[in-house]
């Protein structure tokens, strides 16, 4: 699979573009949308500068690294919606993180649901919660979470399982789910 361009579009809102070197959260020099040298080439140096269409082919390269390794973790089929997510998850924290997270494992295990709320728990740059990575973290657990357009079916939580206690809707519905369950 590729990311979509609404994936790539969230990818860029969600790192922003800053066409001058700089420190990200955790000190590592950033350029781009998110590039740093550890993705590969440019190698980014104090002072260096790049052009908005340089960004987008940084991102181009950059991506195909991220969609090459969410494919070959994932065993299981995946809706856009939930790819893109995962590649917006893995560009942020690497591809090696992603691979061994418990949120591939209980993806692979059919778990999707559990899968969504494990994305919640990596909000942590430096071992401190940051705000943009909580948010962050939410948007990338809707965007994987809505399949409207997948063809599968819709996530449902494993009975005895809450949502997320953020998610209203969710909450609802795992309650609904749960009494016409017991019919």
């Amino acid at each position: 699979m590729k990311t979509s361009a609404a994936g790539r579009a969230a990818i860029k809102q969600r790192e922003g573009v800053v066409l001058s070197a700089y420190k990200d959260s955790v000190n590592v020099l950033t350029i781009g949308v998110g590039h740093t040298s550890a993705a590969g080439a440019p190698t980014v140096y104090k002072g260096m500068k790049i052009t908005a269409a340089q960004a987008d082919e940084i991102l181009s390269r950059d991506l195909a690294i991220f969609e090459k390794g969410v494919s070959h973790a994932v065993k299981v089929p995946l809706s856009q919606n939930e790819f893109d997510a995962l590649v917006s998850f893995a560009f942020n924290v690497g591809v090696g993180a992603f691979q061994r997270s418990t949120l591939l494992k209980e993806l692979n295990k059919g778990n999707r649901y559990g899968a969504a709320n494990e994305l919640l728990r990596w909000n942590k740059a430096g071992g401190r919660v940051l705000k943009g990575l909580t948010s962050r973290r939410k948007a990338e657990r809707d965007q994987f979470l809505n399949s409207k357009t997948s063809g599968l079916p819709d996530p449902k939580p494993p009975t005895g399982t809450p949502p997320a206690s953020g998610n209203w809707l969710a909450r609802i519905l795992a309650a609904l789910f749960s009494l016409f369950k017991r019919r």
